[in-house]
């Protein structure tokens, strides 16, 4: 436990409300704050808009998405997230996604997180410390997470571990967190160990973002889904299970995690890396 407070403390002091700056107020907001480094427009879609901009002192980005949904609500958008159970349903990608260790105190989480990567790259896991917040005061809903060490799960030599991540999400509902409507804003930042160039990983970001925010917006509609047919039927509702305490060069090369030796990895199909 002593070791679950330390990695609770990582998270600002421990406090997930220390995110809720910037919130997803406009559009205007989630990209315009004073002082700040300009964020450069990368995809502009129905639901939502992404943008990007470098990390300063290294290859990587940090990307930012501001999404608007009118047919779920902002708790049932929350939630899918949260269940881990759920997920390994919805997300093909995922290899294994297990809670290492609770502190209810807190309200923190250490999640084991194995993830398909495209081809050619390994297989990622991702070791982090999640909260989550429900500020009904500011009508706000956060979830932050931010990867860790953890002596239950050490590197695998399956897998390629990331250990570099960050990613912030704050959701503001139009009216309630029970009516449909809200508007959300995710900062996200990782390295996930690969010497494609930042090209190649920024195309692989912006075109796998669309893909996993579909799927999850059409996670949550079938959660509500399976709310009102339970609501129908039994009158329990069947929705995924709530976390306990939320009411809802040339061609670039690609390290084998096993052998660490490289191995020829040609670029996508659509790209230009390598040439």
């Amino acid at each position: 436990m002593k070791h679950m407070e330390n990695i609770s403390a990582m998270l600002r002091g421990g406090s997930p409300d220390e995110y809720q700056r910037p919130d997803p107020a406009s559009e205007r907001d989630a990209v315009r704050a004073p002082g700040e480094q300009p964020w450069e427009m990368i995809m502009d879609k129905k639901h939502f808009k992404l943008w990007r901009r470098p990390i300063e002192g290294t290859h990587l980005y940090q990307y930012r998405v501001f999404g608007t949904y009118t047919d779920v609500t902002p708790r049932q958008f929350f939630n899918v997230q949260l269940d881990t159970e759920y997920r390994k349903k919805w997300d093909s990608l995922v290899i294994k996604l297990d809670v290492i260790e609770r502190d209810l105190a807190t309200g923190s989480e250490v999640i084991h997180w194995v993830t398909h990567f495209p081809y050619p790259m390994y297989s990622r896991d991702y070791v982090y410390v999640r909260r989550y917040s429900v500020d009904k005061e500011n009508n706000l809903m956060v979830l932050v997470s931010r990867a860790v060490e953890h002596p239950s799960v050490p590197e695998d030599p399956e897998y390629v571990r990331v250990r570099t991540y960050e990613s912030q999400m704050v959701i503001r509902p139009h009216k309630t967190f029970d009516e449909n409507g809200f508007d959300y804003l995710l900062t996200y930042s990782d390295n996930p160990q690969t010497v494609f160039p930042r090209y190649c990983v920024s195309w692989m970001v912006s075109s796998g973002m669309p893909d996993f925010l579909e799927k999850l917006h059409t996670a949550a509609l079938k959660a509500k889904k399976m709310e009102i047919e339970g609501l129908r039927g039994s009158g329990r509702p069947q929705t995924p299970r709530r976390p306990r305490g939320v009411t809802p060069s040339s061609a670039s090369t690609e390290r084998s995690p096993r052998s660490r030796h490289p191995v020829p990895a040609p670029c996508w199909k659509g790209t230009s890396c390598g040439r």
